[in-house]
């Protein structure tokens, strides 16, 4: 079983580190919008929705579930971020991305994020292994034209990534 597999599997400081993983992004977007961007978030995730994002003043939100991976990970260490993402918890829907993050423990801050609507990650993800899992593996080299390029931002382009959705959902609800 690789290091991403199975979260229970994980030590007692996963589950700690991946909710400070989303708090970190909810607390820079916010901060990178001087305040435009607010966040909710989940008491419970059962339904794989970590964070809801919306823009001060309109009425779309953007439902996100973060696979944060940490630098110490010898994945991130070698230029790849690889998540798992549970069957039972995904459900494709237009008001649905997934963030997949590399955070650096060292300095607190995010490294690379991809933010991806969830309908593409579900055609480019594939079929699920026989154990309920869709694979995401992207390289974190700028260079790197693999399938997930698109989807790439650095720290600072998140937030209006973020945004970017936001105006795309409201025009989708008019």
């Amino acid at each position: 079983m690789s290091e991403d597999e199975d979260y229970l599997d994980k030590s007692p400081s996963a589950a700690r580190m991946g909710k400070a993983a989303e708090y970190l992004v909810a607390a820079s977007c916010i901060l990178a919008t001087g305040g435009e961007l607010n966040v909710s978030t989940s008491l419970v995730d059962d339904e794989g929705v970590d964070l809801v994002f919306h823009q001060r003043g309109r009425s779309a939100t953007l439902a996100v579930q973060v696979k944060a991976r940490m630098s110490t990970a010898a994945n991130v260490q070698r230029g790849r971020l690889v998540a798992n993402v549970r069957s039972q918890t995904f459900q494709p829907r237009s008001d649905l991305d997934m963030l997949f993050i590399a955070v650096n423990v060292e300095h607190g801050t995010i490294m690379t994020a991809w933010l991806v609507p969830s309908g593409a990650f579900d055609e480019m993800a594939g079929e699920p292994n026989s154990s309920g899992l869709r694979r995401f593996s992207a390289s974190m080299k700028s260079e790197s034209r693999d399938r997930w390029r698109p989807y790439r931002l650095s720290a600072a382009e998140l937030a209006g990534r973020i945004l970017a959705r936001l105006d795309e959902l409201a025009q989708t609800d008019t």
